[in-house]
């Protein structure tokens, strides 16, 4: 759904829209007798504020602490002429909204996914959470299905990945509302052609800027690149906790090692065998690094995989928000 704010400042159409949206959550929640996740408007209970910009979010934060609390405490009077009933409901929210932004610690932003997870009959609920584009990766909530966006994100892949965070449930779709400024042309021009975007913005993502197989390319992707490659192309290394076998398929990993190094060499004629030998090396690098990491866990009987959601107490991977992530070495 877009919004434009024509004739209204962006600070009173996000507050007339988070207030319409939230009583009428509350409204549906009340009719559907309460309860907890088993209550179909529970997605929808928690809102969650996109911003392109810290300062828009801090401004957005005033507006939730001095204003949208208050005027949803007596809301459900608001009534359009001739109708007996209501759409809406009152409703109490907590003071303080949840960050998900860089000035947040990285305990309190895993806190805050916590927290996000939780359905809305749970004491720490969250009603209101305001995030920047730190979501647009490691926030995996299947209960979220409402999300605010203030202003249209500089980039498609940024829009495209922000609003996928709601509606993860495929029994209950997301819902999202961008609100866009009519004074800025680019928010103008996405509204203006609203429909015609949304059905074809994958089209529209940016390319990627990259240099392959530069130094800097190598320290983003390879890590990635090589579990990938031993997860899908040895079959005993697939399951989510057959991580800490890697040091019994040395001869399948030295094989991925020799082809990594061969693509590089493909990629640019020319290149001498000692730059594909180094790639090789770095792969190597980091399947004995692999090897180690899964040596140690074994020594304290922790179980050991890919992933934690996937029932590792002790993660080969790990998410940007990970509260263990400042304490990890550099491997």
């Amino acid at each position: 759904v877009g919004v434009a704010a024509q004739g209204r400042g962006p600070r009173v159409v996000f507050l007339r829209s988070m207030i319409t949206l939230m009583a009428a959550a509350q409204a549906a929640w009340d009719a559907a007798g309460g309860g907890g996740g088993s209550n179909p408007a529970d997605p929808y209970m928690t809102a969650v504020a996109y911003f392109n910009a810290l300062r828009e979010l801090g401004s957005a934060r005033r507006i939730v602490e001095d204003e949208i609390g208050a005027r949803l405490a007596s809301y459900a009077g608001r009534r359009r002429p001739g109708e007996t009933a209501g759409r809406f409901a009152d409703r109490r929210i907590a003071f303080e909204p949840v960050e998900l932004t860089s000035r947040v610690g990285t305990a309190d932003v895993a806190d805050a996914k916590r927290r996000l997870a939780l359905d809305f009959s749970r004491k720490q609920r969250v009603d209101v959470a305001l995030a920047t584009n730190m979501i647009s990766v490691g926030l995996d909530v299947t209960r979220l299905g409402l999300m605010l966006v203030a202003g249209q994100p500089k980039t498609a892949s940024e829009y495209i990945q922000a609003t996928s965070r709601v509606g993860r449930d495929p029994a209950r779709p997301g819902l999202v509302v961008t609100l866009l400024n009519v004074h800025k042309p680019r928010d103008r021009s996405h509204y203006e052609r609203f429909s015609a975007f949304h059905e074809s913005f994958y089209r529209n993502v940016e390319a990627t800027s990259v240099t392959p197989f530069s130094s800097r390319a190598l320290d983003r992707g390879l890590p990635a690149v090589t579990v990938a490659l031993a997860r899908l192309g040895v079959p005993e290394l697939t399951p989510a906790l057959a991580a800490r076998n890697v040091e019994s398929h040395s001869e399948q990993t030295e094989a991925i090692a020799e082809a990594v190094g061969a693509r590089a060499q493909r990629h640019a004629d020319g290149l001498p065998d000692s730059e594909r030998q180094a790639v090789a090396d770095r792969v190597r690098s980091l399947v004995g690094d692999w090897a180690a990491l899964a040596r140690e866990a074994g020594q304290v009987g922790t179980a050991f995989g890919y992933v934690r959601s996937e029932g590792a107490s002790t993660p080969l991977l790990r998410e940007m928000i990970d509260p263990d992530r400042e304490t990890l070495d550099d491997r």
